[in-house]
């Protein structure tokens, strides 16, 4: 398994220094929440792997929260619990110990993701739930024009859907999550008909993959994408994209039934 970050960060981004305003930017967004609470059904004790800092945690169930990264687990609010320091690849926890467990745009920057699937379903009796994007779409959305290498470090990073399924085995379920127009949660699509959020330095930090191009490539690509919304470009070609209510891009919820 790979070495951990100074701040614990157990995968391939440094929340030490992207993560300092995750919580501000990536809200849970309540749409996006009711899916995965159906998908949880009827468990009681809920296992969040790389919690972060606590989006999605239901709050009408017991649940306990893994995170490595010591900046992610500071942002955590009171109301939630406190979350434990272990990555997914080694859960301290007996067989069977959770009535399901969940991960959250998480499964992408593990170390060794055949490691820490096998071990949620190891500690897991129930539904294993897991929120992604399908990396066949992810370069499909309009951003993909504007910062290439952004996206395409994005699509290298997430694992197939398939794979998912497979490592996780049992009755699999794969389901599309619709995107809302005012997303509260600050992914890269959550932006698809607000571009001008994308300016701002704090949701694209709020984005892993943006931490994977240089920042004068940053410059170069946000430069860009101004220009077009200042002389009219993006919505020349975009601009059905403001009103759109939802918007079915590559967000995925992969549901493992034993």
């Amino acid at each position: 398994m790979a070495g951990r970050k100074d701040d614990g960060s157990a995968g391939d981004a440094n929340y030490g220094t992207i993560g300092k305003d995750y919580s501000i930017y990536r809200q849970p967004e309540p749409r996006i929440a009711a899916f995965i609470n159906a998908a949880l059904g009827t468990a009681r004790t809920v296992l969040n792997v790389g919690a972060g800092a606590g989006s999605y945690e239901p709050l009408d169930r017991d649940v306990t929260a893994v995170e490595p990264s010591a900046s992610m687990r500071a942002q955590r609010p009171a109301h939630l619990s406190v979350a434990i320091d272990a990555v997914a690849e080694k859960l301290p926890f007996p067989d069977s110990h959770f009535d399901a467990s969940m991960a959250t745009f998480t499964v992408h920057q593990w170390s060794d993701l055949d490691a820490g699937l096998h071990q949620m379903r190891r500690v897991t009796k129930g539904p294993v739930v897991v929120l992604s994007c399908d990396p066949d779409l992810v370069q499909q959305f309009w951003l993909n024009a504007y910062a290439p290498d952004v996206l395409a470090a994005e699509a290298r990073r997430y694992p197939a859907l398939q794979q998912i399924g497979s490592l996780l085995g049992g009755r699999v379920t794969t389901l599309s999550v619709p995107i809302p127009l005012h997303c509260k949660d600050g992914f890269n699509e959550a932006y698809y008909g607000r571009p001008e959020r994308l300016l701002e330095d704090g949701a694209r930090l709020a984005c892993s993959a943006w931490s994977f191009v240089s920042q004068e490539t940053s410059r170069r690509y946000v430069d860009r994408l101004r220009r077009d919304l200042d002389n009219g470009t993006w919505d020349i070609c975009h601009s059905a994209l403001r009103t759109l209510p939802e918007f079915d891009g590559s967000l995925r919820l992969i549901v493992s039934q034993p």
